[in-house]
């Protein structure tokens, strides 16, 4: 079985949800950031890992 799951990236200024990615939660233990375009603030922003 897989362990590759489904997350959710929030925009850490206006606080939505932007983007869905995949993550394999056995090799990455700690919460996903990546520097995302964000559609509401219309700039780059970091996004990171929901629950």
């Amino acid at each position: 079985m897989s362990q590759d799951f489904l997350i959710k990236l929030e925009c850490t200024q206006c606080k939505t949800v932007n983007y869905q990615s995949r993550k394999n939660k056995k090799t990455l233990k700690e919460r996903l950031e990546l520097s995302k375009f964000c559609k509401g603030c219309r700039a780059h922003h970091p996004h990171k890992e929901t629950k």
